[in-house]
């Protein structure tokens, strides 16, 4: 028969394997999160790139509609 001091141990033993386990799984998870948060902010400077090039294509159309206007 087991005495009470062996089953808290193993009761203890058990909660510690438990944590063990939470702590490997939450640090997967956070390198996980991690790559993806990389990923949106290349991903977010390569769109605001795009945007970037977008305006000065949109503004050079403008100032040539401008300066046809003007000579019209």
């Amino acid at each position: 028969m087991s005495r009470p001091r062996d089953t808290e141990i193993d009761r203890l033993e058990t909660q510690v394997d438990q944590l063990i386990k939470m702590c490997d799984l939450l640090a997967n998870e956070n390198a996980l999160l991690r790559q993806r948060q990389s990923a949106l902010v290349a991903e977010r400077a390569r769109l605001i790139e795009k945007n970037e090039q977008a305006r000065s294509k949109v503004e050079s159309i403008i100032g040539r509609l401008r300066t046809m206007e003007t000579d019209a």
